[in-house]
């Protein structure tokens, strides 16, 4: 990961949650300008850390937000929702069966064909070789197991997992609000 002193194309701001704690790790949680200033004046967001671009029209200027913060906390404890992306998000990208990262696909564990559901507990991430191999049967008659049970996280738990992908490169106004367990290379 690359500490960048020039802002990232877009010139997107950071957006923290009233508490100063990203929305999200994995996307990270970045608006874009229009959206940002969009928010600033409906008095929605505090800017935290600024651009040193500007902005103008003919009676107004501003300098672009580069973090702002919610005014309002957004509960981070409700339930995850149930989408293609938190799926492979919760199993790391990368296929319950072999360990896979390319060409990722849902499996339904107990086959919908057989009564399965579509639902946290029945599906997890397989990549497209392994979903054929195992096809419509069972876990144990395609002699293939996933490598973790699968289960509904937890907003927490799919945050965490998040942290394990940073961005290639990070505005240096950011910084001191995301926190990975990898060096910056600065």
């Amino acid at each position: 990961m690359q500490l960048v002193k020039s802002p990232p194309a877009g010139m997107p701001a950071l957006v923290l949650n009233a508490d100063y704690r990203p929305l999200s790790y994995f996307p990270l949680s970045l608006w874009p300008w229009q959206e940002v200033v969009k928010a600033v004046f409906l008095d929605r967001v505090n800017v935290i850390a600024e651009y040193d671009r500007q902005i103008s029209s003919p009676s107004f200027s501003m300098r672009l937000p580069s973090v702002v913060s919610l005014k309002e906390y957004v509960d981070q404890t409700r339930p995850p929702a149930f989408t293609r992306f938190n799926v492979f998000l919760r199993d790391g990208f990368a296929c319950q069966y072999c360990g896979a990262t390319d060409e990722l696909t849902f499996d339904h564990v107990l086959p919908r064909s057989r009564g399965g559901r579509t639902t946290w507990e029945n599906i997890v991430t397989a990549c497209a070789p392994c979903n054929l191999r195992k096809g419509g049967r069972y876990v144990r008659d395609a002699q293939m197991r996933p490598r973790r049970r699968p289960h509904r996280p937890s907003m927490h738990e799919l945050q965490e997992m998040g942290r394990r992908f940073p961005p290639h490169h990070l505005h240096e106004s950011w910084q001191d609000y995301l926190y990975w367990d990898t060096e910056l290379d600065a």
